[in-house]
């Protein structure tokens, strides 16, 4: 199976190299140290340090939680609510059981490739929704370009970062065996045709490699 060769081989180079992070808690703050010198946030591309975000800096206005709205949080770009749902753990006591219980499920979420610095509120509103195109154009978080439609429970993200969604959910999809509908499938590959790996998201994934010891082939080259 395509996502076990991809699963053993992270555990292979991780040993030579480096090594996954242990826990969603370690995973944070090396992804912390991945951007230091590219504290912006994923959505929003809004400059950050340490944990605080000037949202006036980017143009970010808060829809509802100011507070939030000043923060950095680590969002999974692949939610653990996705990922735990396609484990037995999730059906036996949720994420708590699949923490305790599941260490492939401790894997995936502390996956630094799956990991990206967001505006808390962004990371709140987005919760578990899945990635999608929505209808209109509408702004409610000041400049940034980030979309959620809480009726449909999906969101749409600015366009210079439809790629790196896609790339980092067909990482994700090889490496642990994730499950994507045909539907996302045809979409993310529209999205990785039309916003190809920058400059910007190849240092990141050469830093990861540094760190995790396996890098995502979707942007450095399948």
């Amino acid at each position: 199976m395509k996502w076990f060769s991809c699963l053993l081989a992270l555990v292979v180079s991780s040993s030579v190299v480096a090594g996954p992070p242990s826990s969603f808690s370690q995973a944070k703050r090396l992804a912390a140290g991945i951007y230091q010198d590219q504290a912006v946030t994923f959505y929003c591309d809004c400059r950050f340090e340490a944990k605080t975000v000037d949202p006036t800096a980017c143009g970010y206005q808060p829809r509802k939680q100011p507070k939030r709205g000043a923060r950095v949080e680590w969002e999974h770009v692949v939610p653990a609510w996705e990922l735990g749902h396609q484990r037995q753990c999730w059906q036996k006591g949720g994420r708590k059981n699949c923490n305790r219980t599941d260490p492939v499920f401790v894997t995936m979420t502390s996956d630094l490739h799956n990991l990206v610095p967001a505006v808390g509120e962004l990371n709140g509103d987005r919760s578990n929704y899945r990635f999608g195109m929505l209808e209109g154009e509408v702004r409610n978080y000041g400049r940034c370009d980030f979309e959620v439609d809480f009726k449909l429970r999906r969101a749409e993200p600015p366009e210079h970062r439809r790629g790196d969604v896609a790339r980092i959910y067909f990482y994700m999809r090889d490496t642990y065996g994730l499950r994507i509908s045909r539907q996302q499938e045809q979409l993310f590959s529209a999205w990785h045709r039309m916003d190809p790996p920058d400059e910007a998201e190849r240092q990141r994934d050469a830093r990861i490699v540094k760190v995790q010891g396996n890098s995502n082939c979707y942007v450095s080259g399948c």
